[in-house]
């Protein structure tokens, strides 16, 4: 695409899963925009993930209402290539007016007049609005307490691909999340020596009563709870769909080789402490784990489901000897890990917005995706308005309420518009005429964008 100088009413930044979704509402609701995205749509399922990644959830949840996995058993787990072929087929099903290989490089309020003005690498553009659709998967982050011993090879999650990719030797996994989790037990199924690091977790049941927990959050209400639980800011969720899907479990994965230990401290050249939280990190996973299940036994006795009733899933395994004598600190050189993987989240980035949408920290500052800057909306974060908001499913909703509030925007600029135009229209100019010629009138071309 070339852009010299075009003007749209609507600019939506990012063509992911939460680009795709705003496209579709403002096409359904007639609403002139364009999308713009740096690299191919839904590019950071191609390349930002690791070579055997699936999706967390089954098809017939992970993804957008009015579009299934084709060919597909719904209760499978997509490749983060048919995610990304997904998003690229259900574009074109509306013809979204997709623009990819343009970065947005600066957005600024115009002065005195409507809109902003979008510095892209191919142009200036002019926009009423400006839809914020690049996620939270932005900046990876590396904690600052990472060390500088060059024996190490560093990497961040986002840049984890298989085992073939790291030196010979151990590894430590940093973060005991979804991404941490998998990467972890991919390492050790491939015969590497893998240390743990274990947070902060929710581990919920992969499926209960014939059930996946996707279905079972639903039920319960709780993809739609609006507030988060205070205390709970900093909790990841450990959940897979590798290998057809399975609870996570981390005694298990401790018993089959992996070493746990607590959440990372501090690093001393090769030497690394941990906190003495490892059972008490485990321990409220379980808590989690078993809310979760009399959650569920409730809800089915409450409603008369005739679900198959499934005991064993209160199983807990023995403690494993991680637990029990844990380690507290470690000599990465000694025992031979030469890889850290740093599966320690993202960080948003958003210093191209130069607009008062952000409170003092730095944080976007809206409402269900309105921002504090009129003109400007968020897309695609977590918790935006409820706790599935970062999910497919769930950004698609989110994506139908901006959409709406667009469209009430705009009859509200038409309503003044209508008259103002008309007095402009009707306005005429007085033009002396030349010599010989009678006098005429020329429409004025003032208006409002």
């Amino acid at each position: 695409m070339t852009v010299e100088r075009k003007a749209i009413d609507t600019l939506v930044v990012g063509a992911g899963q939460a680009g795709v979704a705003m496209s579709e509402h403002l096409s359904k609701l007639g609403v002139p925009h364009l999308v713009l995205e740096r690299d191919r749509i839904a590019e950071r399922w191609r390349t930002g993930r690791w070579d055997s990644l699936v999706a967390n959830g089954p098809a017939w949840h992970d993804r957008f209402p009015n579009l299934e996995f084709a060919n597909f058993d719904p209760n499978a787990f997509a490749s983060k290539e048919q995610v990304a072929e997904y998003f690229v087929d259900y574009a074109k099903k509306f013809d979204a007016p997709i623009r990819t290989g343009v970065e947005v490089r600066k957005v600024v309020r115009n002065a005195g007049r409507p809109g902003f003005t979008v510095d892209t690498s191919e142009g200036t553009i002019e926009a009423n609005r400006v839809v914020v659709a690049t996620g939270p998967f932005q900046r990876p982050v590396i904690p600052p307490i990472a060390p500088t011993s060059a024996a190490l090879t560093q990497i961040h999650s986002a840049d984890y691909r298989n085992p073939q990719q790291l030196p010979e030797g151990g590894v430590l996994v940093v973060g005991a999340g979804s991404s941490g989790v998998q990467i972890a037990d991919e390492l050790q199924r491939a015969g590497r020596r893998v240390y743990l690091s274990v947070g902060a977790h929710d581990r919920p049941p992969r499926g209960y009563r014939g059930r996946d927990f996707c279905w079972w959050l639903g039920v319960l209400g709780e993809w739609d709870a609006e507030v988060m639980k205070p205390g709970r800011e900093h909790v990841t969720i450990a959940v897979s769909g590798a290998r057809g899907g399975h609870t996570v479990d981390f005694r298990r994965l401790a018993h089959q080789g992996i070493t746990l230990v607590g959440l990372t401290k501090s690093f001393d050249d090769t030497r690394v402490t941990f906190e003495a939280d490892l059972a008490d990190n485990i321990r409220r996973g379980d808590e989690n784990y078993l809310s979760l299940l009399d959650a569920a036994d409730a809800y089915a006795r409450r409603n008369g489901l005739d679900l198959p009733e499934e005991p064993e899933a209160r199983n807990i395994p023995a403690d494993p000897e991680c637990m029990t004598h844990p380690l507290f600190e470690l000599d990465l050189a000694k025992e031979g890990v030469t890889s850290i993987i740093w599966a320690t989240g993202y960080a948003v980035d958003f210093t191209w917005l130069q607009v008062d949408a952000f409170d003092d920290k730095g944080k976007p500052k809206h409402q269900r995706g309105v921002a504090k800057e009129p003109g400007i909306y968020f897309l695609g974060l977590p918790w935006l308005s409820r706790r599935g908001s970062a999910f497919i499913w769930g950004v698609w909703h989110d994506a139908k309420h901006i959409a709406d509030h667009i469209v009430t925007q705009r009859k509200y600029l038409a309503y003044y518009d209508a008259p103002q135009r008309h007095e402009d229209e009707t306005r005429v100019e007085s033009v002396e005429a030349a010599p010989g010629e009678s006098r005429v009138h020329k429409v004025s071309e003032m208006g409002v964008n």
